[in-house]
C-alpha cells in the first residue's frame, strides 16, 4: 500500500481514525481555516484504518527514493477527539519514527516550513513540550 505524494508545497495528512465522519470533517475544517493558502494534501482511504507508525516507515522505505517522503500527519483517535484537532506529525527522513503533536493553530505554519524546507522537523519536535505537544518557539518566534 503505497504512501500517497501530497500535492506540491502542501504535507500529506492521512486519515487513519474512521470512527467519527463529523469529527474527520471538523478536523478538516479546522485546518482549512487556516490563513487561506492550502497546506495539507487529505487522504481518507479506509485501506490506511489502524495503520500504525512501523508499516507507514516500511512503505516509505519501499517507494523509489525520488517518491519519498520526508514527514506526513496522521489524523488517529487522538486529533479526531480532541479539542484541538492534534495532528501526529511523523518524521520518515531524519530520525524515521520521530513524532510530535501539532494542534490546528500551528499545522499551516509547520507544514509551510517543512515542504520548503525552511525548517527541519527536528526544530519542531525538539520544542515540543513535555507531553509532545508543539506549542509554538520558547524564544518568542513563531
Amino acid at each position: 500500500m503505497p504512501l500517497p505524494r501530497p500535492d506540491d508545497l502542501t504535507s500529506l495528512v492521512l486519515r487513519v481514525d474512521f470512527d467519527d465522519d463529523t469529527a474527520w470533517h471538523a478536523l478538516r475544517t479546522a485546518l482549512d481555516a487556516l490563513d487561506g493558502g492550502p497546506h495539507a494534501t487529505w487522504v481518507s482511504d479506509p485501506r490506511y484504518e489502524g495503520v500504525g507508525i512501523p508499516e507507514l516507515m516500511r512503505e516509505d522505505n519501499a517507494a523509489d527514493e525520488h517518491e519519498q517522503l520526508t514527514h506526513l500527519f496522521l489524523a488517529d483517535a487522538h486529533a479526531m477527539a480532541g479539542a484541538e484537532h492534534s495532528l501526529l506529525a511523523l518524521d520518515l527522513y531524519d530520525e524515521p519514527g520521530r513524532t510530535f503533536r501539532v494542534p490546528a493553530r500551528w499545522f499551516a505554519e509547520i507544514s509551510a516550513d517543512l515542504s520548503i524546507a525552511n525548517l527541519d522537523f527536528e526544530d519542531y519536535a525538539d520544542s515540543a513540550d513535555a507531553s509532545g505537544v508543539f506549542r509554538g518557539f520558547g524564544d518568542g518566534c513563531g
